[in-house]
């Protein structure tokens, strides 16, 4: 079903890691720590300034492969981890893409399901890396049977 798409990338997106949406972010996840949100605590950290909580890139805008065309509801999020270079720190610019690394179908109990993976990765505005990411979706029978109409 998607294995036309595999090696196909996103255009580079620019995000910004903006204090309020941390301090939202923080809140949601209920890790109110205060490297987070707390501008004198970051100043005294050894960062010298106020971070990310290391979820946080789940919010940001990664751009859009255009054939993958994929439903907003239906999908089943199977797995994600982070690795980092290095934390982001609150203020600074960085630009995101995804690409799909692989896809595959298994059959279960309730039909063929699909499995796609895809990586995701963050880097300042020098094209260092500050983090990579990968995800694993997993497209149930029905949500699959839509898609094909």
């Amino acid at each position: 079903m998607f294995e036309n798409v595999i090696g196909k990338r996103s255009e580079k997106v620019k995000n910004i890691v903006e204090r309020g949406a941390v301090k939202k972010f923080a809140a949601a996840i209920g890790d109110l720590h205060p490297i987070y949100i707390d501008e004198e605590f970051g100043k005294l950290s050894r960062y010298k300034q106020n971070i990310a909580p290391p979820t946080f890139p789940r919010v940001f805008d990664y751009g859009h492969i255009e054939e993958l065309q994929l439903p907003s509801k239906g999908l089943i999020h199977g797995e994600q981890t982070y690795h980092y270079e290095r934390p982001l720190f609150i203020g600074e610019e960085i630009q995101c893409y995804t690409e799909v690394k692989g896809y595959s179908e298994k059959t279960g109990s309730n039909g063929k399901m699909g499995i796609l993976v895809l990586t995701s990765a963050g880097e300042d505005m020098n094209g260092q890396i500050i983090f990579t990411s990968k995800q694993v979706v997993i497209i149930t029978e029905a949500v699959r049977k839509v898609m094909m109409l």
